[in-house]
């Protein structure tokens, strides 16, 4: 008999239906996983932080329209629940090609990168929802962090 999920369990779904939602390009799975407010916001790796609902879905059309491929592969993943509110700690190591075209045809170059990322959610509702991303890019090579002594 399967258990009843822990608070844990279900952003950690919640986390992993954001990432379904960007991987597959789909605007109306992203925006199941957001809060529809003025308080939700957004930092791209190389954007200014955009808020409010309209500039964040704004932000997620324009990635989609411009992304002919995109795959994740999620390292380090950690989730923390305080009470109503969560986060996820986690670094994407991403796969990804940006479209456009070239002679009439689709050409799609793939890239890696890196990105060290926080995902807020809060509980209402309907359960776990998104009101922030924030992802960095990670230099080449960065592996560790130096130890703070």
């Amino acid at each position: 008999m399967a258990g009843v999920p822990t608070p844990a369990d279900e952003v950690r779904a919640a986390n992993g239906a954001y990432y379904a939602a960007f991987e597959a390009r789909d605007l109306d799975a992203m925006a199941r996983c957001w809060e529809h407010s003025d308080r939700v916001s957004v930092t791209h790796p190389g954007w200014p932080t955009l808020r409010g609902w309209a500039k964040v879905l704004g932000s997620w059309e324009a990635i989609f329209a411009n992304t002919a491929f995109i795959q994740f592969v999620l390292t380090d993943e950690r989730v923390q629940v305080a009470g109503e509110a969560a986060w996820v700690t986690c670094d994407e190591h991403i796969l990804q090609a940006g479209g456009s075209r070239e002679g009439g045809e689709d050409v799609a170059e793939l890239h890696g990168a890196r990105a060290a990322a926080l995902n807020l959610f809060v509980r209402g509702p309907g359960g776990w929802l998104m009101v922030a991303h924030h992802a960095s890019p990670v230099a080449a090579g960065a592996d560790a962090a130096p130890d703070a002594t």
